[in-house]
């Protein structure tokens, strides 16, 4: 399997290739706009998904807009130093900020100086894939099911590791823990890489993160997969069941959007909304996106507005129930 410095290669590759066909039929853009490059701000750093996807949105738009757009790494505070700083930049068309799941998370523990769902623009949720949990082979459990008996027999002795606090992996862990009724323990660590090995180590027995850095832990026998986010079973993992099929009401979907600062002019707004669905929707980044596991998306910007709304009060009440410290 590639790894996302070179998939991210090889699909920005695929939209070159695709950008003389999407240019073959350009909309007209808005008048006047753009007369500068245009800053597409990223919360994390380069070569990860959200990386990735910025790269694949800004080449072939690039070209029909006949201006770079300049991908901007801003990481920090699990990115709310990102997307604070698109949230107050000028609502001009010039900056915009492409953020994933983890911006409802991030919102909902950190509480912003602005309010995530109202003081921004949505403009277009780009696809949506989900999350999947897995555990040390050392536990003797083989199904979700079989975690939750254990657990039950063992309050306190399991701990779960997250990507930090506030993440969408802690955040979904805890909502598990609520449905289930469960005792684990909250380790948290520095990003992906970290919590792996830790899991892998056996520091961690268990956690819920990403479908494509997980996959080859769990080919490799390392660590076993028990159950996926999403209502439905992943083509990259058919036979792990969905978490909510043993947990009625456990469902995550890990999702990547693109929005801008509030008060962007309709027009440019609408312009990106169909520049971005084309991208999604040529059959090769239909092709590359599935690789990571990523359905298409393209919809209107109300429907990214409807997720962002939707997710931010989801883990405001997992927060409020988990009586986990708020950090402003």
């Amino acid at each position: 399997m590639q790894t996302p410095l070179l998939f991210a290669a090889a699909i920005v590759a695929g939209a070159l290739a695709s950008a003389a066909g999407i240019c073959a039929t350009p909309e007209k853009t808005p008048q006047g706009y753009p007369t500068k490059p245009i800053r597409l701000i990223v919360p994390f750093p380069p070569g990860g998904g959200t990386d990735m996807l910025a790269r694949v949105i800004a080449t072939p738009v690039s070209v029909v807009l006949g201006e770079s757009i300049v991908v901007d790494n801003r990481p920090g505070a699990g990115g709310a130093i990102a997307a604070e700083l698109a949230a107050r930049s000028d609502p001009d068309g010039y900056t915009l900020i492409l953020v994933s799941g983890s911006y409802t998370a991030t919102s909902a523990f950190r509480t912003p100086p602005y309010d995530p769902v109202r003081d921004i623009q949505p403009i277009s949720l780009l696809g949506t894939t989900g999350l999947v949990m897995t555990v040390n082979p050392v536990v003797p459990a083989k199904s979700v099911q079989e975690l939750i008996d254990y657990a039950k027999a063992n309050p306190g002795k399991l701990n779960y590791a997250s990507v930090g606090p506030g993440s969408v992996v802690h955040l979904s862990m805890e909502l598990f823990k609520q449905l289930a009724d469960v005792n684990l323990v909250h380790v948290p660590y520095k990003g992906a890489g970290p919590a792996f090995n830790a899991l892998v180590a056996g520091e961690t027995q268990v956690t819920i993160i990403s479908l494509v850095p997980t996959i080859p832990h769990v080919k490799a026998g390392r660590l076993r997969a028990i159950g996926v986010t999403t209502s439905q079973r992943s083509p990259l993992l058919p036979d792990t069941p969905a978490i909510g099929e043993t947990l009625p009401g456990f469902e995550v979907n890990h999702w990547y959007g693109v929005w801008g600062p509030k008060g962007m002019p309709k027009p440019i707004v609408q312009w990106w909304n169909r520049e971005i669905a084309k991208v999604l929707h040529t059959d090769e980044m239909k092709k590359r996106l599935q690789v990571e596991g990523l359905e298409p998306a393209g919809g209107p910007p109300e429907q990214l507005q409807k997720v962002i709304s939707h997710d931010v009060a989801k883990w405001r009440d997992v927060i409020k129930a988990a009586h986990i410290g708020n950090e402003g």
